[in-house]
């Protein structure tokens, strides 16, 4: 199936904004990774980069949610499964040699202190894949309220431990937060009764 010319836009720039930022990449520079002409990019994008960016951070967030579906899928016990999502991401990391992280890190960073559809699109990417977390444990019987903060830590814990990986060149701060947060939930696991929604952990 030939790829359309708006797709090829979306997934150039999700691509270079992953390994550069935003203020980094540039329109000519998206419309030449994509083998398209900068008036194509108009054409799909009549707002220019920045609606290319948020095209390009949504594909990314569904491109990390499947990643991270499939990782937590993996294991039925989700001690496991997270520590399945660490070692993922530690190996996507080393074969693109350090340099495909979050996929929104970036562009979040980049547009700190502003209202911008950018900055929208990377607080929605962060809570949909808290919901993936939250959503695992909850079917393990997690309790609500834990089972929600603790999706927060997971997904806060291995966005930080993807950066200082890639700062280090070194799968290590990946995989020591998998172990820790793995520690973390069956520190849990022991006091969550299945039905209890509405009851806190420790």
């Amino acid at each position: 199936m030939q790829t359309s010319t708006r797709d090829r836009i979306v997934v150039a720039a999700s691509r270079l904004l992953q390994r550069q930022g935003y203020v980094g990449t540039g329109i000519k520079q998206i419309a030449q990774e994509a083998q398209a002409t900068l008036g194509s990019v108009y054409h799909f994008f009549p707002g220019g980069k920045e609606t290319v960016a948020v095209a390009a951070i949504k594909h990314s967030t569904e491109e990390f949610a499947t990643l991270l579906r499939k990782a937590l899928d993996s294991e039925e016990d989700p001690a496991e499964a997270v520590m399945a999502c660490a070692r993922q991401l530690a190996d996507e990391l080393r074969e693109s040699g350090w340099i495909d992280g979050c996929p929104v890190t970036a562009a979040a960073l980049e547009t700190l202190g502003t209202d911008s559809e950018i900055q929208q699109a990377c607080a929605d990417a962060l809570r949909s894949w808290e919901q993936l977390v939250r959503d695992k444990l909850l079917r393990c019987g997690f309790p609500s309220r834990s089972a929600r903060e603790l999706a927060t830590t997971v997904i806060s814990a291995l966005e930080g431990a993807e950066v200082t990986a890639q700062v280090n060149r070194s799968e290590e701060p990946l995989q020591v937060t998998g172990r820790q947060l793995a520690r973390l939930l069956r520190s849990y696991e022991v006091q969550s009764v299945p039905g209890e929604s509405g009851a806190d952990g420790p």
